[in-house]
């Protein structure tokens, strides 16, 4: 069942001579122009009390304006005690830190025992805001820092945000298999593999994505990087690092196969062998807080399996050396 909520807001005299769905786009921001459109078209718009359908009319300011809007209640999904790790909350939104083998959104495979279900539970009226608030997905052994909508108006400037890029930095740690000379940009178009379809590829056919990224630390045959989205395809930091021919380490499912420095000892080997997730992790989340408008920025440690890896590398280089000078 689609939920009814019934908004009203007054035409401003500086609309005067506004298209009518023009005028009803910026009195009701929290709503995308085509979904507006659709219920405009449908008859959810009222002016003055009467009835219009036609996004032509014009306005003259200080006409009454009611809008009957409908949103799609997800009720479909159960809410389950799943406990998550919440860094920030607010009634606007909260942050949480996501472990690893969390799938984030129900789907093919995975019908509950997600983020999504575990929101439910512990705010129950998000099931009201579209997505249960998830505006941006972690990988299912992803981890790190997810920003979650608690309310519609919330959800909508967020997600708007990040569609324009506007104050909104997601920055990742991850270590890289192979010694990277520097950091750099890639601007590569993202699409679905032709093959393998539930993997993503760099393609020409694809849409636009770009990663930045720069060296924090080398080791000798890999290298500890900080990257930052501009975009937010899926899989997007695992099919650029592995199109740059630096797969991440462990993520085999871009050809992050194990790779072995020379002369390591024993448990390194295995250590490096073992490692069965992308060492891939949200680190920090940095936005505009939707409602009041404040920059705010969270961080969340580096979890330990990519600590203690990250500590056995640096100890194996410690012991033989970086051999060439980068």
């Amino acid at each position: 069942m689609a939920q009814q909520i019934v908004l009203t807001n007054t035409v401003k005299d500086s609309q005067l001579g506004q298209r009518l769905d023009q005028a009803i786009a910026e009195l009701f921001a929290d709503f995308s122009r085509s979904r507006l459109k659709e219920w405009l078209l449908n008859g959810k718009v009222q002016v003055n009390g009467e009835v219009i359908t036609k996004p032509r009319t014009k306005v003259m300011g200080g006409e009454e304006i009611t809008l009957q809007a409908e949103l799609e209640d997800e009720e479909r999904w159960e809410a389950q005690d799943i406990p998550l790790d919440i860094v920030y909350e607010d009634d606007d939104i909260m942050v949480i830190n996501k472990p690893r083998g969390f799938v984030v959104h129900p789907g093919a495979g995975t019908p509950d025992g997600t983020v999504l279900n575990a929101l439910l539970h512990h705010y129950p009226d998000i099931a009201e805001v579209p997505r249960a608030g998830i505006v941006h997905r972690l990988d299912k052994d992803t981890t790190g820092l997810m920003v979650v909508a608690k309310t519609v108006p919330a959800q909508t400037r967020l997600v708007r945000a990040l569609q324009k890029k506007r104050n909104f930095v997601r920055e990742y740690e991850a270590i890289a298999i192979g010694r990277m000379t520097a950091g750099g940009r890639v601007e590569q178009p993202i699409g679905r593999h032709s093959t393998k379809r539930t993997l993503m590829a760099v393609s020409p056919m694809g849409k636009p994505a770009i990663t930045h990224y720069r060296v924090a630390e080398h080791f000798r045959e890999h290298t500890r990087i900080r990257l930052r989205l501009e975009t937010g395809r899926t899989h997007q930091i695992r099919v650029h690092m592995s199109y740059l021919q630096h797969p991440l380490l462990g993520d085999t499912a871009y050809g992050g196969r194990a790779r072995i420095p020379s002369g390591a000892s024993q448990e390194l080997a295995e250590h490096i062998r073992s490692f069965d997730r992308q060492a891939l992790h949200a680190v920090m989340l940095k936005f505009e807080h939707p409602i009041t408008g404040e920059e705010v920025e969270f961080h969340a440690p580096v979890p330990d399996d990519m600590v203690e890896m990250a500590e056995a590398l640096r100890q194996d280089t410690r012991e033989h050396g970086l051999e060439d000078e980068y």
